[in-house]
């Protein structure tokens, strides 16, 4: 992620692999994967997840037939003390555009503050949940005090630092997908066959 330029773009060539939610997946599964191939990473973290009441992942909207947890303080200590980037999905996972700017600011604020006393570290970069966003959201991502906002477009959107897009990766992918989803183009591509279809 420090390679991103203003505009958050990664040198040609240049992959960023990031994990939304902080699920203990993370943990169990990729990170053996990740430090077999010294493969960077950052993980958006669910900031109430971290706190004593917690929260559980309530906004899995079909969630898998095995029970979904998130990792605990430790194991994100750990993550941090093994190199693993750690940034912000917000404090509470909710729709960013169904709140009112007032509460997106806190929510956001909270998120960033929270993180950056556990980790002892700057907390820049912020993963909108589901990848939704507008312009409301993104002004309040800027006076939360991020300098990134990365997003999940499903068709057209402008890009700037507070609307980086990325593309999701999901179980049943398969390798030539993944090869197309990759590439650099593949957004531009997808959106204007979406523009085509009147979507």
């Amino acid at each position: 992620m420090s390679r991103l330029d203003r505009r958050g773009r990664l040198p040609r060539g240049v992959a960023a692999l990031t994990f939304d939610d902080g699920f203990s997946g993370v943990l169990e599964h990729a990170l053996p994967e990740l430090r077999r191939h010294g493969l960077p990473a950052t993980v958006f973290l669910v900031a109430q997840t971290l706190t004593e009441d917690g929260l559980d992942a309530g906004w899995v909207r079909t969630p898998p037939p095995w029970p979904l947890t998130t990792l605990s303080v430790d194991e994100v200590l750990h993550l941090r003390d093994l190199g693993v980037d750690l940034q912000s999905h917000s404090w509470a996972h909710h729709d960013l555009p169904d709140l009112d700017e007032t509460a997106c600011e806190r929510d956001l604020r909270e998120s960033r503050e929270f993180l950056e006393d556990l980790l002892h570290a700057p907390v820049p970069y912020l993963a909108y949940p589901r990848g939704l966003h507008d312009a409301q959201v993104r002004r309040a991502a800027l006076r939360a005090g991020y300098s990134h906002g990365f997003a999940l477009p499903e068709g057209p959107e402008k890009v700037d630092a507070y609307a980086i897009p990325r593309v999701g990766l999901y179980r049943g992918n398969s390798t030539r997908t993944l090869a197309v989803k990759a590439h650099r183009r593949y957004l531009d591509v997808r959106h204007s066959r979406l523009l085509r279809r009147g979507r």
